[in-house]
């Protein structure tokens, strides 16, 4: 055994040799000594004592290790003068989590006695907790990817956060480049990204403008990147989003491939591959989008990316190649299947946007809907045939991937179209996340971070990055650190959903000091608004036409041409967008079609929405005034919060008042009745008056521009929109001077809020058997059972290709009952389940529907007998 001393007598640890010589021990032991240089409130010493299986045995006083991968069993004890600590780890990466978080307590409380008292243990819920960060330019990019000072900062806390991967991103600034003209593409540095970085032997392929020296820089940044994440115990994922060269005539690159026609590209991407995992053998995985938007024409696809993964099988050493779900079939499925990889389908979790933690029960029509080979066109068939037409249900979300019997992983990446740049923080919802990301045995779940794409597409400037111009909130660089909440939350929760709110209060006493707990109780329910509007408001699925966050309007009258959205809805209206979960929301016309019907389903109606938001905004509202009456003029971190804290009130607000106007309007469609376009007219202006109060707020604060992109929905701002919403409040008042007296009223239905059915509950065995009949049941108190009238039972395979089923359950005593067939069950996917409940006197109710803080799972999930893990999840 060997012992060492910091570079201050007050901390020692102890442990094998080459367990403390170990690089991840040794940056997390640094860690610890730094927390107690700052500790001032004793003068007590620390001795920390590590044991991990494989590294010695284990003494006397230390807990047993634990048996899952990356956790921890710690024991501390105080005599006063020395705060001893043993750590039994799992592994290195667990002894890591183990000091990393001593060191936050330490430093929290300035105290060495803030160790902690007794014993403690911590496992990981969720295996692969990831972050990504994209190169989108060089004018906003290239400060950051070449300061070892950023990345020194960004990955202690990452790590800290116990974020287990780091994924960098190359090539993610276009799509296409395959047949497909994209006559905006100009900044493309590192976006074909070998170039950029190697010569290769045999081709004499480079960058134009780019020096021997400056392709020898990027790469040496890239390689300090990766040993740097490895160093701190996390996996670096390299992304290889973009494989074509050039992007057709009318592309204005700023640096031309040069030296390379379509009869070597194969070959060169192979070699360079081979040259670059050669160069940095720290590269853990690789992400690649192998469908066309990655620059692979469809029919040459296979031989493409046959070759590519015969570079990687061949590396010597085992990774993790990460396929974009979009588009992947059995015939990729077959050629990534080669030894020394780990193949993953890293699907969408809410299309490319962050939505509700739970999983869309179903897809949007539009993604589900049959597109001929004609109706695409020869010349685009050719191109995007598999993605576009056999797998097109594949765009946005786990689609078939989920089978039990698969021979690939599956990985959820939450993108980043809605929420980009205010302040998110929600333990509730980071909780969430932590629990439904592993939806049917997924690995977990990768974040595109804040400011992601930010001067993607060119749109990038010098010195353009930091959003703020107020001289006090500027961050320059660090701007990442506006968001370190944000990182704890998704990395903390995601590792252990039951972690102590103690985790992230004293990240925000230190943040903020004395209106911490107000801070938290502000941006909890202000971080469900955006991603509840995401869910249940979908024109677009991309992330680079919809964002709510800096809302484009879409107008409630068919009289406004709006065709921003047109290439991705089935409307050019609010009455007819789908949300991205129709089988649980209403759409607006949907809605309006039963309501005057007077027949509703249990579905969630857009008027129930919008009293969430508005709640939701209330509370914020509130917690917003007692932040500013403590808040300091000189904390520029409260200041920043305050501002985000206004727009997104004012934002709950106005998609409230937007739905309940395009409901109005809807029934005055169908209906004549004045008084609903009345209605529509009166709450289209105060929902327009919120919005417009954000442009004021965010005056002198941020850029009057923002720059994600080329598009309105990347390149906009509060005050760009507030024409096209003029447009329609004034196609709405001309309607309503034109409109007569009208139909006399008739009887709508209406619901704003459901009934709570706070004991009834779905009843399922852990798991199915295969080919033999199910039984769900429905029970409940006897109370609330006798309220039910009839109930019928939603099931599916846990696969969105499909179709739900409906099943009438039977009245059996106390319970209602329903028994699934033999031939259902007959599968290798997981059933998922839910009831819809009709109740005496009342609409009907989903169980188990969403709880009052929507973090919750609206169905079950059960898997078979044959799951090799499990039991029922959702």
């Amino acid at each position: 055994m060997a012992s060492t001393a910091g570079n201050t007598d007050r901390v020692s640890f102890d442990g094998l040799e080459q367990l403390l010589a170990h690089a991840t021990i040794g940056w997390a032991a640094d860690r610890v000594r730094a927390a107690v240089r700052t500790a001032d409130r004793s003068g007590r010493r620390l001795a920390v004592g590590l044991f991990a299986p494989g590294h010695g045995s284990r003494r006397e006083g230390f807990p047993e290790a634990p048996d899952t991968a990356e956790s921890y069993r710690m024991r501390t004890g105080d005599d006063g003068e020395v705060v001893q600590v043993a750590v039994s780890g799992s592994d290195i990466r667990g002894l890591a989590y183990a000091l990393t978080e001593l060191a936050e307590r330490i430093t929290a409380a300035r105290a060495v006695e803030a160790a902690g008292a007794g014993e403690e243990e911590q496992r990981p819920s969720v295996p692969v907790r990831s972050i990504q960060r994209a190169f989108s330019g060089t004018h906003e990019d290239l400060p950051w990817f070449h300061d070892r000072a950023f990345w020194t900062e960004y990955l202690d806390f990452l790590a800290g956060q116990r974020f287990n991967r780091f994924h960098l991103a190359l090539g993610m600034q276009y799509n296409y480049g395959a047949g497909l003209t994209s006559s905006d593409a100009t900044d493309n540095y590192l976006c074909f990204p070998y170039s950029f970085l190697l010569e290769v032997d045999g081709f004499p392929v480079r960058a134009q403008g780019v020096t021997e020296a400056e392709r020898s820089r990027n790469l040496a940044s890239l390689a300090f990147i990766a040993r740097e994440t490895r160093r701190r115990g996390m996996e670096f994922q390299l992304g290889l989003w973009n494989h074509a060269a050039d992007y057709g005539l009318g592309a204005r690159h700023s640096h031309p491939i040069l030296g390379l026609g379509p009869e070597s590209h194969a070959g060169y991407c192979a070699a360079a591959l081979r040259e670059l995992l050669a160069a940095i053998p720290q590269i853990d995985g690789l992400t690649f989008r192998v469908h066309y938007e990655g620059g692979i024409p469809e029919p040459e696809r296979l031989a493409f990316w046959d070759g590519m993964f015969r570079v990687v099988s061949e590396a010597g050493r085992p990774m993790r190649v990460d396929l974009h779900a979009k588009g992947l079939d059995a015939d990729l499925l077959a050629a990534v299947r080669k030894p020394n990889i780990r193949p993953v389908a890293s699907a969408k979790y809410w299309a490319e946007h962050l939505g509700l933690p739970y999983h869309q029960a179903s897809i949007r029509p539009f993604e589900r809907m049959t597109v001929s080979r004609s109706r695409l066109g020869e010349e685009r068939a050719r191109l995007m045939g598999v993605t576009e037409l056999s797998r097109r249900f594949t765009r946005y979300g786990y689609a078939d991937f989920l089978d039990e019997d698969r021979e690939i992983d599956v990985l959820f990446r939450m993108w980043p179209g809605t929420q980009r740049l205010l302040l998110w923080g929600d333990p509730v919802f980071a909780a969430g996340y932590g629990r439904h990301a592993t939806l049917g045995g997924a690995l977990g779940v990768e974040f595109c971070e804040p400011l992601f794409f930010k001067g993607r597409k060119g749109s990038g400037r010098p010195g353009g990055r930091d959003p703020y111009v107020r001289d006090d909130l500027r961050l320059g660089v660090g701007d990442w650190r506006k968001y370190r909440y944000t990182y704890l939350l998704w990395g903390r929760l995601l590792y252990d959903p039951e972690t102590r709110p103690e985790v992230w209060r004293r990240f925000l006493r230190g943040e903020h000091g004395e209106p911490a707990a107000d801070v938290e109780a502000l941006l909890a329910p202000l971080s469900r608004i955006l991603p509840l509007v995401t869910v249940t408001h979908a024109p677009s699925a991309a992330n680079n036409a919809y964002w709510p966050e800096v809302y484009a309007d879409l107008p409630i009258t068919p009289w406004v041409r709006s065709r921003h959205y047109a290439f991705d809805t089935l409307s050019n209206d609010w009455q007819g967008v789908s949300s991205f979960d129709p089988v649980l929301f209403y759409g607006v016309g949907e809605y309006a079609d039963d309501a005057v019907a007077g027949r509703l389903s249990g579905k969630y109606t857009p008027l129930e929405v919008a009293a969430w938001l508005d709640r939701l905004a209330g509370d914020g509202a509130t917690a917003l005034e007692r932040v500013r009456r403590q808040a300091a003029p000189g904390a520029p971190q409260t200041q920043r919060v305050l501002v985000d804290a206004e727009i997104l009130v004012r934002l709950g607000r106005f998609f409230a008042g937007k739905f309940r106007a395009a409901v109005a309007y809807a029934l005055w469609r169908r209906t004549q009745v004045r008084d609903h376009l009345a209605e529509a007219v009166e709450l289209l202006e105060r929902a327009h008056e919120a919005y417009a109060g954000i442009v004021p707020v965010a005056a002198g604060v941020y850029r009057d521009e923002f720059t994600f992109g080329c598009s309105l929905s990347e390149r906009g701002h509060w005050a760009g929109n507030l024409g096209a919403m003029a447009d329609d409040l004034h196609a709405l008042r001309v309607e309503l001077d034109r409109a007569a007296a009208g139909a006399e009223p008739v009887p709508v239905a209406s619901r704003r809020t459901r009934p709570v059915l706070g004991g009834v509950r779905l009843v399922v065995a852990d798991r199915f058997e295969r080919a033999a009949p199910f039984e769900v049941a429905l029970a409940g108190p006897p109370e609330e059972m006798g309220e039910i009238t009839e109930v019928t039972l939603h099931h599916r395979h846990l696969d969105q290709s499909r179709d739900w089923v409906q099943l009438p359950m039977s009245r059996t005593g106390d319970r209602f009952t329903a028994v699934l067939p033999a031939e259902f069950t007959a599968t290798s996917y997981p059933i998922t389940v839910f009831a819809e409940v009709h109740l005496a006197g009342a609409d009907p109710v989903l169980v188990p529907g969403f709880g009052a803080d929507l973090a919750d799972s609206p169905y079950l999930v059960v898997h078979s007998t044959a799951w090799k893990a499990g039991g029922t999840t959702g």
